[in-house]
């Protein structure tokens, strides 16, 4: 073996370990954190109302607006740039700053906008207190970028495991008493804050912001480009809650969005935090294309191992879950778990491209992809909400389809890897699922009357060991390839 050849040897197997590392750290830390919220969550919504949630849920669409334009697109670019320099870093610092500090000002004056358009007074005092959250973005986008971009998910999932544990004593705390609604406001405000402050330490955040920002045309036009497709992601997601919350009663869009929230765990809590270390991998061997192809690939493989039983398990237990984990009171959104919980395989298989098309330097694929999402799902919406709740479940699962279709057409050319391939990588979870979750609704048919809770301890078990069997027989390439990212390794140098 030549030098040089050794040299890249070394190098390859240096960032797999690097990598390995930060899937580790990341989705360790994350299903720790989430483990934790979920606990916090499941309690809380013992306490609160349908109501307190559809109020919420209201607020979210401005502040989820307002947020596509906070700067962390602009922060993202020092990840795959391949050099940066303090001025650079104090540049993006002064864009943050100046863009929050408006959002701010934004929200403020415009929430009793927002309150008559939805018809509830009290969401004037909601966002103005959630206008807050945004004076601690500038920290938190800066301080994730640079520490996504050392790969150091060590300190990046330390900082946000924090946060996550504080916003769950905030969140039972005041749950318990009798904040009411505005339980569902203090306890992200304490995790923004908390965020914030963990990640500037962890990334030594010790920067003055730079306020003349000539030579940073590159960085404002991936930022552009970052928040074109974020909006058209806003348009997607909340164009749901901005139909229905005007034409459904709180109560009923408690309800929905509740079901949403269980069915999005996966998606919005897990994938996401999976992309930042797969978007940093993807920008180191950006120029090496078979490399590349088989990193997106074993991604979608292994995402999907994980994802899809989980749907598929969710979605043949929705009835006994959501009475046993969140009580009587929310029994009517089990109907809708199980149309929800089918339109997110989909979801999680369509936000795996973005990444990769974003690494190669073609952020205008995930444009495109978002412009007709973004035409797509209000018109899904608008059509399904003459059926209620139920008819936005319906549109969720039909526009998704249409959605993941159209972005496989229009990225997999620029991937290189063929429809083939990424059905290859799709199969097994969904060969495997598929059965478990047929045994698992068989099993569920033939039982005697039980309570809820011993329902699930019957179902979920079962369903978990016959997933893992059927693995075990038909895919132990696949197993084996995920116990060998499981394992620890020792990188080792070749003389």
């Amino acid at each position: 073996m030549t030098e040089s050849a050794t040299t890249d040897a070394a190098q390859s197997a240096a960032l797999a370990n690097q990598v390995k590392g930060a899937v580790l750290w990341r989705s360790g830390s994350q299903m720790a954190g989430q483990l934790i919220a979920w606990a916090s969550t499941f309690l809380v919504i013992r306490v609160l109302e349908p109501s307190d949630y559809g109020l919420v849920a209201m607020t979210a669409v401005m502040l989820t607006f307002l947020s596509l334009f906070d700067g962390w697109g602009f922060a993202s670019s020092l990840v795959r740039d391949a050099r940066i320099d303090r001025h650079r870093i104090g540049q993006a610092f002064g864009m943050l700053l100046v863009m929050n500090v408006g959002l701010a000002a934004v929200q403020w004056a415009a929430a009793p906008l927002a309150a008559a358009y939805f018809h509830q007074p009290m969401l004037t005092d909601l966002l103005r207190v959630q206008a807050l959250f945004y004076l601690s973005n500038p920290f938190a986008a800066l301080a994730n970028a640079l520490l996504i971009r050392r790969m150091d998910f060590r300190r990046q999932s330390q900082a946000n495991l924090a946060a996550a544990v504080l916003s769950a004593v905030t969140a039972l705390a005041c749950a318990y008493a009798g904040w009411g609604v505005w339980t569902l406001v203090a306890a992200p405000c304490v995790f923004w804050y908390a965020r914030a402050i963990g990640l500037a330490v962890a990334a030594r955040l010790w920067i003055r912001p730079v306020f003349r920002f000539a030579g940073a045309g590159v960085m404002a036009r991936y930022g552009g480009a970052m928040i074109l497709v974020q909006s058209c992601w806003f348009v997607q997601s909340q164009s749901d809650v901005f139909i229905g919350g005007r034409l459904l009663e709180a109560h009923d869009l408690g309800l929905y969005t509740t079901a949403l929230f269980l069915t999005q765990i996966l998606a919005a809590k897990f994938v996401p935090p999976l992309n930042e270390v797969a978007f940093a991998a993807y920008s180191r061997i950006q120029g090496e294309s078979d490399i590349l192809q088989a990193a997106f690939a074993k991604t979608v493989r292994l995402i999907m191992l994980i994802a899809l039983p989980f749907y598929f398990g969710l979605a043949v237990t929705a009835e006994p879950l959501v009475t046993a984990f969140l009580g009587d009171k929310w029994s009517e959104a089990a109907s809708l778990v199980p149309v929800l919980a089918m339109a997110m395989p989909l979801m999680t298989l369509q936000i795996l491209f973005a990444p990769a098309t974003n690494a190669i330097g073609r952020p205008s694929l995930a444009v495109r992809t978002g412009l007709f999402g973004a035409l797509l799902m209000p018109a899904a919406f608008l059509a399904g909400i003459q059926w209620g709740t139920e008819g936005l479940a319906w549109a969720w699962l039909g526009g998704m389809a249409a959605l993941l279709l159209v972005t496989i057409q229009v990225s997999l050319p620029t991937i290189g890897i063929g429809r083939r391939a990424l059905a290859a990588a799709v199969a097994p979870g969904l060969a495997a699922s598929a059965a478990m979750a047929a045994a698992v609704a068989a099993l569920d048919s033939l039982l005697p009357e039980m309570g809820d809770l011993a329902r699930l301890a019957t179902l979920v078990p079962f369903g978990a060991a016959l997933y893992g069997v059927l693995l075990f027989l038909f895919a132990r390439p696949q197993v084996d390839e995920m116990i060998a990212l499981a394992r620890p390794s020792r990188v080792a140098a070749e003389a």
